[in-house]
């Protein structure tokens, strides 16, 4: 009975570990040690509702509905290239940079960007509503519904990992130049996500 738990966990963590947006904004908060557990639990507990739609058919629905794919997607195109040019600029200034000095955001604020980053993410929608429900179409009963948990348990270890695991990079961290280093390549990578993004919808 099992099993079916077992193939939800490694399907959903084979998903989530790739480096993504909604990833780097996680990776970021915990070298910052700002708010690390609302990020977290934010990121895993909207996971565990798109999984439920996803297992509970929701995924077939939303694949049929082309026009409202291609909003979220725009829609996570401009935040992406927003979110990069912000990151750009905090490169650009040292001072800022450095975890010590480090001013944190109001909970409020870094609620808002951890919700933005999960759900205009297009491929968080394939992820769960489609793929994962997908895989969880022939599985029956509490079986599915077993399947559905080790998916939404896959993405509570890993994103509670990653956000607290990134204090054992703090020293490293410390350095201005580190800090110039991370928010260029991020900036590049918010880039590089949404003109994929524009790519796949054009």
């Amino acid at each position: 009975m099992f099993t079916s738990a077992i193939e939800g966990f490694a399907i959903s963590l084979s998903l989530i570990v790739a480096i993504g947006a909604q990833n780097a904004y996680v990776l970021r908060q915990g070298l910052l040690r700002s708010h690390v557990f609302v990020v977290c639990a934010i990121c895993a507990i909207s996971d565990a509702l798109l999984i439920a739609a996803g297992v509970f058919g929701v995924g077939a629905w939303l694949a049929n509905f082309e026009e409202g794919t291609f909003w979220i997607s725009m829609f996570a195109v401009i935040f992406l290239v927003i979110y990069g040019i912000i990151r750009i600029r905090s490169a650009l200034n040292p001072e800022g940079l450095t975890i010590s000095n480090h001013s944190s955001e109001s909970v409020g604020k870094v609620a808002i960007t951890t919700l933005a980053f999960t759900w205009l993410n297009p491929h968080v929608y394939l992820d769960t509503l489609v793929l994962l429900g997908s895989a969880s179409s022939r599985y029956q009963g509490v079986e599915r519904e077993l399947f559905g948990i080790g998916a939404a348990l896959a993405s509570l270890i890993f994103f509670f990992c990653l956000g607290y695991g990134a204090r054992l990079l703090s020293p490293i961290m410390e350095k201005p130049q580190a800090w110039k280093i991370i928010d260029f390549s991020i900036a590049v990578l918010m880039f590089i996500i949404s003109g994929a993004i524009l790519y796949a919808i054009i």
